[in-house]
């Protein structure tokens, strides 16, 4: 892949974003985790940057983003009705700050945005924690109409193991359930930064029996390009 420019992980320093941070340095990336506490996660590896910022607060973004050349945005949303730790500061005003601090790079980088299965299912029971179904889907579309060369990945439900398997399955239009580790949906990350046949698509991850794919690629072609602004429902 190598990229021209460091690589933030915002987030870098929770469960995901460090197998991120440590999967982008193996394969010989700069790296930059920004996070509230950078010094709270597992120890980074050996050339990574730490940046402390906090997605609620524009102002610390600009210069944590500064020159990177693409962006993964895998922050915990937290389930509170309202304040700080809502889904609506998280991962809606969160992730619009982050994009606006991108915006201001001379060349915008690549954005990955980590989000969640069932965001489109505004019923389910998960909705009831500060509407964090809603939220999700909205900080998507933020992403979505950006004009950044994007990706959204949406997990199932995570995992530390690989209980449900080493394979994975791509889907769209947000109708399946499973599980899928974190390691996986790391590994997804990273190969999507590497791909244009991922840029403009959204889609969902699990694991399933099997072994993991070695090329990323044909399972990138088959999906679907977002449809435009204008056209979504």
């Amino acid at each position: 892949m190598h990229m021209h420019g460091p690589i933030a992980v915002i987030g870098g320093a929770g469960r995901l974003g460090a197998l991120v941070t440590r999967r982008l340095a193996g394969a010989g990336e700069r790296v930059r985790v920004v996070s509230r506490h950078p010094e709270r996660g597992a120890t980074p590896p050996p050339g990574t940057e730490l940046r402390q910022a906090d997605v609620r607060y524009l102002d610390a973004l600009e210069p944590a983003l500064r020159g990177t050349a693409a962006v993964v945005f895998c922050v915990e949303p937290g389930t509170a009705d309202s304040g700080p730790d809502s889904p609506e500061t998280t991962v809606y005003s969160g992730v619009r700050n982050v994009l606006a601090a991108a915006a201001e790079n001379p060349v915008r980088p690549r954005f990955l945005l980590v989000s969640q299965i069932f965001v489109t299912r505004r019923e389910h029971p998960m909705n009831a924690y500060g509407r964090l179904l809603d939220w999700r889907l909205r900080g998507e579309d933020a992403v979505r109409d950006s004009g950044f060369a994007y990706t959204v990945v949406r997990p199932g439900w995570l995992t530390d193991d690989g209980g449900a398997g080493a394979g994975v399955r791509l889907e769209q239009d947000d109708r399946g359930d499973g599980w899928v580790s974190r390691a996986s949906v790391a590994e997804a990350c990273v190969r999507a930064l590497g791909s244009a046949a991922a840029a403009g698509r959204t889609f969902e991850l699990y694991n399933e029996p099997g072994t993991a794919p070695a090329d990323w690629e044909p399972l990138f072609r088959r999906l679907t390009p977002d449809p435009l602004p204008a056209l979504r429902p």
